[in-house]
């Protein structure tokens, strides 16, 4: 087990007056008098009807992957693959939120939070992709948000979350056939129309950035396509895929949106958007060089999603360097892709430092990461840009979090901004004892809430954050050796405990009550 960073002094109080509250049994009763360190934040630091929720996804928390008439998805074949996830777990029955709902909803009720962003199984509605319905999984989900209104939480529902039905891999190869587009507005309009009388707040996709580029580029993640150069895939085009895949992204959400607009937007109130993840990048150093790559940077990752659609173009920066190989998007194709959002969702954890390799030879083998010609650095002058968490990727950087929001409003207009996703790991491996008393998770928060406020005090238009994640789950490759959650898991009897960082927020989250 990684040892993580120790916590300050104030921190090792902390632990002290707040042991016995942060030691609840499942289901969570109040902490005692424990008074958290919230930096001075509460409710009242943020603009009026500024919401807090917490977040999920329907694989990583379900469970019943193949009960109740669930079709598989693409990730249900990657995980089958030996050696993919770690120890080889898989998330037939993960947290079990498929029979737990009410415990988890009542959870975030005596938390305070006031929404629950949980994404909708596409193979859970329609088996195979598209045709016969399951009613069983319809049925789940109407009680999920029914409990979720009836124990005032908002439902924020998303439609897609790396979980392709595995029956469209199989007809046209997936995202990389452009029927997808029609076939998720149709799954997407199906959704408007069975949830949307209660549903007020629909994503379309998640991340689609690391669909494309995990999934496409290096094959880390389903369906493992990529060129032999870049990952050990069976099949792939690191140099092309991933930007079809994109362009297919951007073109399904945007009919899923139209459709919205056309047909129920003006009746059912509600408002849609997309969740795109945002790593800030920092230039090394003041040179042009540096700040050129970390422009390519932003440019290829969050830029690849959210320029199409404010301006209807890909960056100029891909377009110059991608050449031939960026699709393009027709004249009527750039009507319906721009404007195609009522907000954003900004999902921020990190922030790496940025360099000019200095290339004297081009690549031998193209793909998406190489076309970026950009090196990553997580040090400057030996200092370390922030305490890593357990994730290999995730540093502890609260000031990204203020330049990634003021970038957004900068660069693209100051549009609604949620903030869907933060938050860090601990090793899956801690005990109870130690995965209660979470301070760095706390420090963590409070840090990164601290930068959010910050930009909202500086003019960016941001609505919402969200926290990831409401429980301790199935973490992609890294199975259960990953514990995002503020509640901690029993996986061996899925017993759910409040940790320390769940009181902070159900502090932080008080109402006035005057």
């Amino acid at each position: 087990m990684r040892n993580l960073p120790s916590p300050p002094l104030s921190f090792l109080l902390l632990v002290l007056v707040a042991v016995a509250g942060a030691a609840d049994s499942a289901g969570g009763s109040s902490s005692g008098d424990a008074i958290f360190d919230t930096g001075g934040l509460s409710r009242r630091s943020f603009p009026s009807g500024f919401v807090f929720g917490t977040a999920t996804s329907a694989y990583q928390v379900e469970g019943e992957t193949y009960q109740d008439g669930r079709g598989p998805s693409i990730w249900d074949t990657f995980v089958k693959i030996p050696g993919i996830v770690a120890n080889n777990a898989t998330a037939n029955v993960t947290v079990d939120q498929y029979h737990r709902y009410k415990e988890d909803v009542d959870l975030m009720a005596k938390l305070n939070f006031d929404a629950y962003r949980f994404s909708i199984s596409w193979s859970r509605i329609f088996p195979e992709g598209t045709g016969k319905v399951n009613w069983k999984g319809v049925a789940y989900y109407n009680s999920l948000i029914d409990y979720l209104l009836k124990k005032g939480i908002t439902p924020y529902a998303n439609l897609y979350h790396y979980d392709l039905p595995e029956a469209l891999e199989k007809r046209y190869k997936g995202l990389l056939g452009k029927q997808v587009v029609r076939d998720f507005a149709d799954y997407a309009e199906f959704c408007f129309k069975t949830f949307g009388d209660r549903v007020k707040n629909w994503m379309t996709f998640n991340e689609p950035r690391v669909v494309a580029a995990l999934g496409y580029d290096n094959g880390f993640f389903a369906p493992g396509r990529c060129s032999k150069a870049f990952g050990n895939c069976t099949a792939g085009d690191s140099a092309t895929e991933p930007y079809t895949v994109a362009h297919h992204l951007i073109l399904a959400h945007s009919s899923a949106v139209q459709r919205y607009r056309l047909k129920y937007q003006e009746k059912q109130k509600g408002r849609i958007g997309i969740l795109l993840d945002f790593v800030w990048y920092e230039p090394l150093t003041r040179g042009k060089a540096d700040n050129l790559a970390a422009q390519r940077a932003r440019d290829f990752h969050v830029g690849w999603f959210i320029h199409p659609i404010v301006y209807g173009e890909y960056p100029k920066t891909m377009q110059n360097i991608v050449g031939d190989r960026l699709p393009k998007f027709s004249e009527e194709e750039v009507k319906m892709v721009k404007g195609s959002m009522d907000f954003v969702g900004i999902n921020q954890y990190t922030t790496y430092y940025m360099y000019d390799p200095h290339l004297s030879n081009p690549p031998k083998y193209f793909g998406y990461q190489q076309d970026w010609n950009a090196g990553f650095a997580f040090s400057k002058k030996g200092k370390p840009i922030g305490p890593r968490a357990n994730s290999y990727w995730l540093y502890n950087v609260p000031w990204g979090m203020y330049k990634a929001l003021m970038y957004i409003k900068e660069r693209y207009g100051n549009p609604t901004v949620i903030l869907s996703e933060n938050g860090m790991d601990d090793p899956g491996n801690v005990t109870l004892s130690q995965g209660l008393h979470d301070t760095t998770r706390i420090g963590f928060y409070r840090g990164y809430l601290t930068q959010l406020k910050k930009a909202v005090d500086d003019g960016a238009n941001v609505a919402g954050y969200f926290a990831w994640s409401l429980l301790d789950n199935f973490e992609w490759k890294l199975g259960y050796t990953s514990r995002f959650g503020i509640v901690y898991v029993d996986y061996k009897n899925l017993k759910r405990y409040p940790k320390m960082s769940a009181h902070w927020f159900k502090q932080l989250l008080e109402r006035n009550k005057k």
